[in-house]
This record gives C-alpha cells, structure tokens and sequence, in this order.
C-alpha cells in the first residue's frame, strides 16, 4: 500500500514530495514489482492537490523507470534490476576499454569508490556559491536567459579571459578567444578542422585517454611520444620526426594528466624548435591549470600563440554542468575553428557562460581556489603515504593537482587489478587506458580527492600482499 505525506507547506514542490516517496517505497521494497499504484484521481483526492500533480508525479517516475503504464489500466511498479548486478563479470572483463571506462566514470551507482575520476567530489566543489550566482544572475535584468549567443561566446567572459592569461604571460585579445562547451568541446573542434583520416597525430603516451577515442573516431594514426617526469622524451620525438609528418601534437604541460608531472622550461623550447622545423602545430590542454598553485612552463607562453593553439576549461573546479570552456589561438585559426563551432554545435551556452563571468568576477574565485589547494595539498601526502604502505612505487611527488600515477610490484599490466577492483565497487583506471595504442602498462591513475577512502587502501593491500 502505497504511504504518502505531504506538506504543502515544505519547500519541495508537491510532484517531487510524491516522486520520492513512491522512488523510496520501491526502493525499499515496500512496494514489489508489479504492485498497482493508486488511481490518479484516488490519490489526489486522499492527499487534497490537484490531479495534474499526480499525473506529472507519475509520468516522472515512469521516465525514471520506477513505474509503468497499462492503457485502461493505471501505473504499475516496474520490474527493478539488482544493482549489483551492474558489477557482472562480464562488465568488469571491459575495464580497460576507455568508452567503458567513461561510463563508469560518468555513472552515479551509489556505493562505487571512483578512484581514478578525473574531477573533484561534488562536496569539494563551491556548490553554495554557485547557487548563490545563480540567483544573482537570474534577477539581473541585463541578463540574457534565452538567447543563443554569439559565436566565439560571451564577450565579456572573453574579456576576462585575456586578464587571465596575461597572468600566464600569454597575450590574447578577446578576439583570438572562443567559448566551448568544455575543454573536451574545444579539442573535438581543432581535432575535426586539422585532423583528416589517415593523418599522423603526435600524443602523449601515456596521455588523456578519451580524446585518443576521439582521434580514432576522426580516422587518424596516433603515434605516442613517451612521457616523462619533465615533459615528452625529447631524443624520442626528435626520432619520431625522421620517419612521421604529423599534422598536430597534442600534450598536456601543466599537471599532465595522468602522471601529474609539469613540462621543464629546456622541453618546450625543444618542442617548439622541432615544431617549426617539422611544420606542425601544438595543441596545449591546459584543463588543471587552476589546480595548480605555482607558476609553470606553458608553451603558448613561450610561442605566444603562433604554432600552439590553446585550451582550457573551467568545469573541473566550477562545475561539470556548467561546461564552459574555451581555446585560445592565431587570428587565422580562430576563423576558420569559429567555422567548425557553428557547424557542429551552433554556438555554446551563452547562460553558463554569463554564470561563470560572474563568478570569476566577484573577488571569490580566488580565495576558494586557494582552500582547494590545501585540501588537494593534504590530500595528496595522505595517498602518498597510503600508496607507499601498500607497496606502490609513485612516478613522481606533483607539485599540485589531483593526480598521483603510481604503479604496483611485479605486474606487468595493471588491468586485472582494475578488474578485481571493479568487482569490489572500487573504478581504478589502469594505464592501459593511457596509451594510444592500448599497450600494456604497469601503472595506475589515481585521483587523490577518492583515494584516502580505507576501502582502497585495503584492497590494495588484500591484492598486493601488503600491509
């Protein structure tokens, strides 16, 4: 029998105080697949709101896939996977396949330590703040809600843009600046303009492995420039460019993802050396820059955007809803990637874009950034030493970010300890993953913000025959 209170004087609409009532009840199994719920104008008149409450509630939990419907009939409590069944062995033996291991990433199964994410748990990010500018922004009466925007994005924002990267020595007017829906937004724009199938493209190896499948949907070669505690092995790309002509390079030079290493001032002089003799461009990702607390090496600032096209990104420490990023580069590519943009995605979220003007803007960016560092600072010597009680070498101590790429004793491939950990709830992302061929590798991703959790420190002492 379905049991329902409401209060109409709560702030939660009434449809919503319906919707988790019922989500509960089956959740609990107090209400059992197949159970009738009951009749629209039963419940409404028992719970005193109007019918198009109820009916709303109910088409909410049918697209939620708590209930469904029979013509003539009513609503009717659906069958309900067991969730741990999404921990099949079948799923787990895909682990090291990176559409899949996006998935996991990106999933919300509750329970699931998600070790290797790439971003920060939502309770360190500024969620009040947020908030708080929403508000602000909506009652503004300047504020454009509906519109589609311009296409390099918001002036303004781009305009702050400039301010931020002259602070990295870069100079970009805010016309050599254009608004993506992320970083990942950014780079899939270069990628479809510069990149043809068949193409040579350089990437780190190991490097960020969802945009090598994105690279491979494009048709392109990728050839792997291997990566060290300084930024790619030089004498290895100097040797790679005897017998490839690549039309692009793509690395990371600040807290590379994954090794969490910075680029050294002598790499990317070399890089860009090599670059102009060989006739290729450079992609720098730069999505942590604001994790980091101290000045690094970048290499837009050393080439001021001649050969190297710029991307950064603001949903690791705002918020991945938002999905705001942006590419910086030369007057003539920034036409012709303006072209692909309004080709592919007609413009980017003027709104998001307004939001997170705001606020940049306000004077409390910055203090909640350097709050964030000294957790991600604590947090960091936490899994170092936790990685070394159970025996982990670490590829090198980071100067900042959220990254720690560490390896086990004695394995060759850490793939099936990222499937054992699957089993167990816990998303390792194996370095496997890492590699633009998909060769085997000792090493794993960890993301210190999850890694202090002590299921993981046990598990890998249960499987690694420590502690």
């Amino acid at each position: 029998m379905l049991m329902v209170s409401l209060d109409s004087s709560h702030p939660t609409p009434l449809v919503e105080q319906i919707v988790e009532a019922v989500r509960g009840q089956i959740d609990d199994r107090i209400l059992r697949p197949g159970m009738r719920l009951p009749p629209i104008r039963r419940l409404a008149e028992t719970q005193r709101v109007s019918r198009f409450t109820v009916v709303e509630a109910y088409d909410r939990l049918v697209a939620l896939g708590y209930l469904h419907s029979r013509r003539g009939s009513g609503f009717y409590v659906a069958p309900r996977r067991d969730p741990a069944g999404d921990r099949s062995t079948a799923a787990t033996d895909r682990a090291v396949d990176v559409a899949w291991l996006m998935r996991q990433v990106l999933d919300d199964k509750p329970g699931v330590i998600k070790a290797s994410t790439g971003w920060l748990p939502e309770s360190w990010l500024d969620e009040e703040g947020l908030r708080r500018h929403l508000r602000t922004l909506s009652r503004r009466a300047d504020a454009r809600l509906t519109g589609y925007g311009t296409p390099q994005g918001y002036l303004p924002l781009r305009r702050q843009l400039q301010v931020k990267l002259a602070e990295f020595g870069i100079g970009a007017p805010p016309e050599q600046i254009v608004l993506t829906e992320g970083a990942t937004s950014a780079l899939d724009i270069v990628a479809r303009h510069l990149v043809k199938p068949g193409d040579t493209v350089l990437v780190d190896d190991p490097g960020y492995f969802n945009f090598f499948g994105n690279l491979r949907l494009q048709g392109a070669k990728l050839i792997g420039v291997p990566r060290g505690s300084d930024g790619p092995d030089i004498a290895a790309l100097e040797a790679l460019l005897e017998h490839h002509q690549p039309r692009v390079f793509f690395t990371h030079s600040v807290l590379h993802n994954p090794t969490g290493a910075d680029l050294s001032p002598s790499a990317a002089f070399r890089i860009l050396q090599l670059a102009e003799k060989h006739d290729f461009l450079v992609i720098e990702d730069d999505t942590y820059a604001d994790f980091h607390p101290h000045a690094s090496t970048r290499l837009a600032t050393l080439d001021q955007l001649n050969r190297v096209i710029f991307v950064g990104s603001f949903s690791k420490t705002l918020s991945g809803s938002l999905r705001v990023g942006f590419f910086a580069a030369r007057p003539d590519l920034v036409a012709e990637l303006t072209d692909v943009k309004l080709l592919t995605t007609l413009c980017s979220s003027e709104f998001n874009e307004q939001l997170v003007y705001q606020m940049l803007t306000d004077g409390h960016y910055r203090k909640y950034l350097e709050r964030l560092h000294g957790r991600l600072a604590r947090a960091t010597e936490a899994t170092l030493r936790m990685l070394e009680r159970t025996g982990l070498e670490t590829f090198i101590e980071p100067r900042g970010g959220v990254f720690l790429w560490a390896r086990p004793p004695g394995i060759d491939d850490a793939a099936a300890l990222a499937t054992r950990a699957a089993t167990q709830g816990i998303m390792l992302a194996p370095g496997k993953a890492f590699r633009p061929q998909m060769q085997a590798s000792p090493w794993i991703r960890f993301n210190v913000a999850f890694s202090t959790d002590p299921a993981v420190e046990r598990f890998l002492g249960e499987h690694l025959g420590a502690g």
